[in-house]
């Protein structure tokens, strides 16, 4: 079975452990008709910086042992608040101004929405012409695969209304499939073009053994953080043409290699200086720098902060 990126890795540009999360509000719900929803919201960080992410996950099972396929969407939504006290309308929306709230933190939200082949197949049933959208939904593309789905302003609506809504039981039942359906709809319009002549627009990248040596060639740059690898050294270590690379990167993760690279080294330099309280010297010769200058400018451009600016907090 596909095994895809981690959201919340995606959304912050470095590995998270989920046991350094803490965790708010927890809830998992199956919807009558073959699909389910989960939303964990987690405490953010002041010192963190998250990017708002989508992620479509097409599981194509081929054998019994992967189980029925299936098609996920995730997402990770940032800038939303919660409030501990209960008479804030139980956490959810804060009634009361920022300033006058000390209960009221920055939170994180996740999000996982699931479709089964059940649920989808009526959608595409009776078909003559197939699209690739319809290959998707009838499950009918060959393997499995994991794209980057830009986070719209009616997705983002979405996903906020489910967060806070009225209703309870069966009509409660009823608003979580209306919405999964819409953000299913927003989330393949932004993704399936039917201009297109495949689910990637890099061709090659509908060899799964292509996509998996794009991942491989995210692992290597998370362990070479403090040593700078090139793109010719990273390719070669993958077994992969340096222009395959790069185009299959891009459209993998939404981000070329360089930046990346750049901004998983900033996040963990920051770390390095706010958590572990480490001197700008010593986190510049642990990131492979030669100059601390040349680190120092690099740091002001990913956070709009020198790096001493930060050991002052």
């Amino acid at each position: 079975m596909l095994q895809p990126p981690d959201i919340l890795t995606l959304a912050r540009k470095q590995p998270v452990l989920q046991e350094t999360l803490d965790l708010l509000y927890n809830r998992e719900q199956r919807i009558p008709g073959g699909v389910a929803y989960s939303v964990q919201r987690y405490q953010m960080q002041p010192q963190w910086s998250v990017d708002d992410t989508g992620m479509l996950v097409y599981h194509q099972s081929k054998s019994t042992d992967e189980g029925e396929g299936h098609l996920e969407l995730r997402f990770c939504l940032s800038g939303n608040s919660y409030c501990s006290d209960p008479q804030c309308n139980g956490g959810q929306a804060c009634r009361k101004a920022a300033s006058q709230c000390a209960a009221k933190m920055a939170t994180m939200d996740v999000f996982t929405f699931r479709f089964s082949v059940t649920y989808l197949a009526p959608f595409v049933k009776g078909r003559q012409t197939v699209s690739r959208t319809e290959e998707v939904l009838s499950f009918r593309y060959p393997s499995s695969f994991t794209k980057i789905v830009p986070l719209c302003g009616r997705s983002r609506l979405v996903l906020e209304s489910l967060l806070n809504h009225p209703y309870e039981g069966v009509l409660e039942n009823i608003f979580i499939n209306a919405q999964m359906q819409s953000l299913l709809l927003f989330s393949l319009e932004c993704l399936l073009d039917e201009k297109e002549e495949g689910v990637f627009a890099c061709k090659f990248l509908a060899n799964e053994a292509d996509r998996e040596k794009i991942t491989k060639a995210r692992e290597v740059l998370l362990e070479h953080i403090g040593e700078p690898i090139t793109i010719k050294e990273l390719s070669r270590k993958v077994a992969m043409n340096e222009c395959y690379l790069k185009k299959g990167f891009k459209e993998l993760f939404g981000t070329t290699i360089f930046d990346f690279y750049q901004s998983q080294r900033m996040e963990h330099a920051r770390y390095l200086l706010y958590e572990k309280g480490l001197s700008v010297t010593e986190v510049s010769l642990m990131l492979g720098y030669s100059s601390i200058s040349h680190f120092s400018t690099a740091f002001k451009k990913h956070t709009g902060l020198k790096p001493c600016d930060l050991l002052l907090r």
